[in-house]
């Protein structure tokens, strides 16, 4: 039986009161250095409901994994939220204690990460540790505790799961590890999943079964998840909604139709520009000249008006906010009234 997330609260007229599983509020990311203050995220704010997959795209460096790590309360020191606020079904649990944290890591907060050897103990059968996992968190007997891991296995995929149940991660490959990986992510049934890089590793056919997997698994359960990846490709076939990163901040988000066939961007056009067709022939690729900029190196202003085509003076100057555009809201001074046409 699958237990559902408490989404709503009682407002004081007593009517129900409907919350996003996730809501992210004006999240500021920081690493202090010798050398000063690194921003590694500015002002991002997002939500994920039920059921919806929302994908998290940039290049390597945008922010779009320490949006990820926050949300869990897994930033390295010296990392730290420096302002904003997470709410997890409306209640804040970016200020919590460890303590209090951890119990929420696992229980109502699943995580499935690139690379599924990291997430599972070599020594251990992959039983042992989904069993561990589930009494951890769920008041089970133990014999109740490996129906269920055998339950979870073949919901992912394993097959003859009652036999694999008692093999070791290294017996299993790379795909069938990271079906294990999504079984551990789901033993508490999660109202939230953070999914990062989950197939980076994998091989084209391989990558199509874990993203159907995920939104299968999503709809079924009437989970909430973040998708973190930097392929486009896996965002089209997997994301309900897309949000674009660069330089630590949002600069697109919408329906992942919208912001895939008619970003407004210019960096999410560049990037879609960028995807080799499906159907035809190009003589040459487009491409977005120069690289993104350190967070030690982040310009004044727009931080992509380095590497824009369209930029104009007023690009140079202030960070524009998300403004509503057709079919997604994006953070250019095109639509804001910064940059003549």
């Amino acid at each position: 039986m699958l237990m559902q997330a408490h989404a709503t609260t009682t407002g004081h007229s007593g009517a129900a009161i409907a919350h996003p599983v996730l809501e992210v509020r004006n999240l500021r990311v920081v690493f202090p250095t010798r050398h000063g203050v690194l921003n590694a995220v500015s002002d991002v704010s997002l939500t994920i409901n039920k059921g919806e997959i929302l994908g998290l795209v940039g290049e390597s460096g945008a922010g779009k994994s320490m949006t990820g790590m926050a949300t869990l309360g897994l930033l390295e020191p010296p990392g730290r939220i420096a302002e904003g606020e997470i709410l997890l079904d409306g209640r804040r649990i970016d200020n919590l204690p460890e303590r209090e944290m951890a119990k929420i890591r696992g229980r109502r907060i699943g995580a499935i990460f690139q690379d599924p050897l990291t997430s599972l103990h070599p020594l251990f059968t992959v039983g042992a540790q989904l069993v561990e996992t589930i009494r951890l968190h769920l008041h089970l007997s133990r014999s109740q505790a490996r129906r269920r891991a055998i339950d979870l296995l073949k919901e992912v995929g394993i097959p003859a799961a009652s036999d694999r149940i008692d093999d070791y991660p290294h017996q299993f490959s790379g795909g069938m590890r990271q079906r294990v990986v999504i079984a551990l992510a789901l033993a508490a049934e999660p109202e939230l999943i953070i999914a990062d890089e989950p197939t980076t590793a994998l091989d084209v056919s391989i990558q199509a079964q874990i993203t159907a997997l995920l939104r299968r698994i999503c709809r079924e359960r009437a989970a909430a998840v973040m998708l973190v990846t930097h392929d486009m490709g896996v965002i089209a076939e997997t994301a309900d909604r897309v949000a674009v990163l660069y330089a630590g901040r949002i600069v697109e988000v919408g329906h992942v139709d919208a912001v895939i066939h008619a970003p407004k961007h210019p960096y999410a056009k560049g990037l879609m520009d960028s995807i080799p067709p499906l159907e035809g022939r190009v003589a040459r690729l487009a491409q977005i000249d120069g690289s993104m900029p350190r967070p030690d190196s982040i310009p004044e202003g727009c931080a992509f008006h380095s590497r824009c085509t369209l930029a104009g003076p007023h690009c140079r100057i202030a960070v524009p906010g998300l403004v509503e555009t057709e079919g997604s809201r994006t953070a250019c001074w095109l639509y804001s009234g910064g940059v003549e046409a």
